[in-house]
Parts: C-alpha cells; sequence; structure tokens
C-alpha cells in the first residue's frame, strides 16, 4: 500500500497553515453545536469517503476525519495518512505541521493509531519469559526468521528485570511457519525460542495444537506490517529492533 501510495503522491509538507488555537476550538468541523453542524459534518465526511472511493477504486478506507485546517480531510488507509479537500480535487501525502507550535500533527496521530492495550493482549498465546523481578512488560510479535528479532533478542540479553511476551508471527517464509510450530509445541517454549535466537540451535521436530493463525489473525488486525513489533506496558508500540540505549531509556520511563 504505502508502495502504490508513494508511486501516486508527491510527498508534501504542509508547514504554513493558519490553525486554530484552543483545544476547544481545534476541530473546526466540529459535532458541537446545533444539529445542522453536525449533521455538515457526517455528510462532508462520508462525501469524502464516497469521492476518495470513486477516484481510487479498491483501496479500502480505514477512517475519514476532518482535520483542524477548514475543509481539509484525513483519510487513513491502513497505517498511512492522506488530506484532501473536500470534493477529493486534490490528495496530499505527507506531514500535516502546526506552523505556530511546530506539532507535527500526522506524526501525533500515527503514535495514537499505533497505540494497543497491553492489558487487551491475550498473552496466554504467547511466549513467556521472565528476567530478574520481570517488572518492566512487553509484548513482541515476531517471525522465527526475523533478522532484526534476533538483533533485538542480543539485546535484552543485555537488560535486566524484564518480561517479554512473545507471539510467534511467521511471515516471512514457510519455513517459519515450521519453526513457529516446533517451538511452540517444545516442552520448554522459552528456553527453545532462546536458544534459536540467540545461539541458532535449530528448533526439533514437535506437533501440537498452536495459536498461529489466531496471532496471524491479530497481527492483521493490528496493522503489524513487519517484524519485531514491540508493544510496551503503557500501550505505545514501536516498529523495529531499538539500540540499547533507547530500550533501557523507554523501560525505564515505565516504572
Amino acid at each position: 500500500m504505502r508502495f502504490f501510495l508513494q508511486g501516486l503522491l508527491a510527498t508534501v509538507v504542509l508547514a504554513s497553515l493558519p490553525f486554530i488555537n484552543g483545544a476547544g476550538q481545534a476541530q473546526v468541523l466540529s459535532t458541537r453545536g446545533s444539529d445542522a453542524a453536525a449533521s455538515k459534518q457526517v455528510v462532508s465526511t462520508e462525501s469524502v469517503r464516497k469521492g476518495f472511493a470513486e477516484r481510487f477504486p479498491g483501496i479500502d478506507i480505514a477512517d475519514v476525519r476532518p482535520t483542524p485546517f477548514p475543509d481539509l480531510f484525513e483519510i487513513q488507509v491502513g497505517m498511512d495518512l492522506l488530506y484532501t479537500d473536500a470534493k477529493v480535487d486534490y490528495i496530499l501525502q505527507g506531514s500535516l505541521v502546526n506552523a505556530k507550535t511546530r506539532e507535527d500533527l500526522t506524526a501525533q496521530r500515527l503514535e495514537k493509531l499505533s497505540q494497543v492495550s497491553f492489558d487487551a493482549l491475550p498473552l496466554e498465546l504467547a511466549i513467556k519469559q521472565v528476567k530478574g523481578d520481570g517488572k518492566r512488560k512487553m509484548a513482541v510479535f515476531e517471525d522465527p526468521n526475523c533478522g532484526y528479532c534476533k538483533r533485538l533478542h542480543q539485546t535484552l540479553s543485555q537488560v535486566d528485570n524484564t518480561t517479554v511476551y512473545t507471539f510467534l508471527l511467521p511471515i516471512l517464509s514457510p519455513d517459519s511457519e515450521v519453526k513457529a510450530r516446533n517451538i511452540w509445541c517444545a516442552k520448554d517454549q522459552a528456553a527453545t525460542w532462546r536458544a534459536w535466537m540467540l545461539e541458532g540451535k535449530t528448533p526439533p521436530e514437535a506437533q501440537c495444537e498452536t495459536p498461529v493463525e489466531t496471532v496471524l489473525a491479530l497481527g492483521k488486525k493490528m496493522m503489524v506490517q513487519g517484524t519485531p513489533a514491540i508493544v510496551f506496558a503503557d500501550s505505545s508500540r514501536v516498529n523495529g529492533a531499538l539500540p540499547l540505549a533507547d530500550l533501557k531509556k523507554k523501560l525505564d520511563a515505565l516504572n
């Protein structure tokens, strides 16, 4: 999806748009006020959705929202954000910036969209590894053949007092599915997983019922597009293997 959009649209940074100050006034097209105003927003949003679908058939639109800029609408496609006018005559791809505060509104929205409630994760479907007192928790979606995941585990070996829940997400190759099954069905899941990720010891053949299909469906729902995808206890999310200093800083902030 991202490559299609990059091929279709030029990247535009809106760095000098007039914004309205005040939290209560941030959304120009607001549901607050008269019934007529609320009706206008609903119609406008649905009209934008319909117009975009007509111009770009086959693209799944996750959401359409008004922005603080009058008559500019945000369109969510997967984990990408686009901007358009009410008639969908023009499309912008890039960062929407508040020129007064220098806040990147697009980055803020993407961070919010990526958040996942840690407490709502089905942790019983994950491999649990506890180190030290285990008070600093994180969940990671990983493919057994993911090189960056192995790099993450090398980093984690240098961090104390963690509980890591690993969701096996075999998306890279058929062999990933085989390894995920053998690891999940192992007598000691955590030890087998650790031996593979840190030492390269191939998991022995094993057979049992696995939650792989359920985890794949969960990953799709969460729009996990690559591994590792890390969800921290505060529900924030990071895609990719964090360097040691950044990971320690993040975990320390959770205490």
